[in-house]
């Protein structure tokens, strides 16, 4: 019998949820991916003139990357927030932060304009996005898993993380419509604004949809628990989050890091610095480029609730192992296709490396989720998934970069991805298969005392 927690929701009160949190998850990678297709097509000219141009692509995908250093930041402020207040609130805010960010960026004036202040302000205006973005992942993907009908959380919880390829498609889309139309000196000049500016209307509509939805359940029955539990003892103070994911699921944490090294990487080198690759070393033309990348896109948001619903029906770990494994097994047929200069070969290049990566991303939502129990669930799900991004797809297009300016040659940038698709391997390897927990049965408080006992005797022996 299920609990109210984890029954079934109503389809249409489950699919306004999964809507809340889609379109919230694609306007905040719209606003993050744009801002790493600029890096590599304009910023490098705009923001950083007078240096080489592979040295300006460099220091473009500098800022690019503090984005990603303020995401464990964001991941343990909303993470803490979201475990205490609940996953609704901090959802609206990181999307108003976000959105107003990436606004603000159409209206930068550049290094031509006032010097050095506008890399400064630049890199100040990616802090914002990656801190909003830090916290943003894991409150999605919790609201649709724990709502979710647990047989299918798989499939469920997906759905946001389609918001990644949507994002890209549309920024990619939104890109490339703008290059085609306009001059290189007109788009240089003004064109790269609009997209920028395009963000305003997208969140007032994500806003007025994800305002709609209600507060998880389970959450709000582990609340009523923890103040339950609270009256009955007066004096008990409750551990804060992110010190009790640090005492009760380290071990979870460094699992979740691990999966992430392979995922997050290999979708950065695919589809940020492939437009530094395929225009500088095999001769491709910046708009073929982009429409390789739109067109693959278009294939990875198609393919992810398959592998989510795929993970349902075998587990999580096996769909994630197949996704690690072939993502490094594709690395080298990918820059071989690249080299070729062809548009098919280009396509089917990126197209590939998106599918086998979404085999990782689909079923990563459920996976993380189901780590952890529900008062620390945020906390352990932004922080296993952000700090990971730190080490893994900040560096991966200036690691790629730099090591295309010193061999000339991506056999080096080819290896770089297999190593992490080693280390996720062995992450996920080691990992329980988690797809039978009940979400909301983690975290009676029964659970919660044992696992406290049995640490604290692991600790006396």
């Amino acid at each position: 019998m299920s609990s109210p927690a984890t029954a079934p929701p109503a389809p249409n009160n489950l699919k306004r949820i999964v809507a809340a949190s889609l379109i919230g998850t694609t306007i905040e990678w719209y606003d993050f991916f744009l801002y790493g297709s600029a890096a590599a097509l304009v910023f490098n000219k705009l923001f950083f003139p007078g240096s080489d141009p592979l040295v300006g692509t460099l220091l473009s995908f500098l800022t690019y990357a503090v984005g990603f250093a303020a995401r464990p930041i964001g991941a343990l402020v909303f993470g803490h927030y979201g475990d205490r207040l609940g996953r609704k609130k901090l959802l609206v805010l990181s999307l108003l932060l976000m959105g107003g960010a990436t606004f603000a960026i159409g209206l930068l004036p550049t290094h031509a304009t006032i010097g050095t202040a506008a890399p400064v302000l630049l890199t100040v205006l990616r802090l914002v996005q990656g801190f909003a973005l830090g916290g943003e992942w894991g409150g999605a993907v919790l609201l649709v898993s724990e709502h979710g009908d647990a047989r299918r959380r798989g499939f469920w919880a997906s759905w946001p993380q389609t918001g990644a390829p949507a994002g890209q498609l549309l920024a990619t889309g939104v890109l490339s419509f703008l290059t085609a139309v306009l001059s290189d000196a007109a788009f240089g000049s003004w064109g790269w604004r609009i997209p920028f500016l395009l963000s305003g209307v997208l969140v007032m509509v994500g806003l007025w949809i994800r305002l709609s939805v209600d507060e998880s359940p389970v959450f709000k029955e582990a609340l009523a628990q923890a103040e339950a539990r609270k009256a009955a003892d007066a004096g008990a103070v409750e551990k804060m989050p992110l010190v009790a994911v640090l005492r009760h699921h380290w071990r979870d944490v460094l699992i979740a890091m691990g999966a992430r090294m392979a995922e997050n990487i290999s979708y950065y080198v695919i589809t940020a610095f492939i437009l530094v690759y395929a225009t500088t070393s095999a001769g491709v033309s910046r708009q073929t480029a982009l429409n390789a990348v739109l067109i693959a896109s278009a294939v990875h948001f198609a393919v992810i609730p398959a592998w989510g619903a795929l993970s349902d029906r075998v587990g999580r770990r096996p769909v994630y192992l197949v996704g690690a494994v072939g993502i490094g097994l594709w690395m080298f047929p990918f820059f071989s296709l690249i080299d070729t200069g062809g548009f098919g070969n280009l396509i089917l290049a990126v197209t590939v490396g998106l599918v086998l990566h979404g085999a990782m991303y689909a079923p990563q939502a459920a996976f993380f989720s189901e780590m952890f129990a529900t008062r620390m669930r945020y906390s352990g799900a932004s922080i296993g998934a952000q700090f990971a991004s730190v080490a893994a797809g900040a560096p991966a297009p200036l690691i790629a970069t730099a090591l295309l300016a010193d061999y000339g040659d991506s056999t080096p940038i080819a290896l770089y991805v297999i190593a992490a698709s080693l280390l996720t391997i062995v992450a996920v390897g080691v990992a329980k298969e988690t797809r039978h927990r009940d979400l909301a049965g983690m975290d009676t408080g029964a659970e919660v005392a044992a696992r406290a006992a049995r640490t604290e005797d692991a600790g006396v022996r």
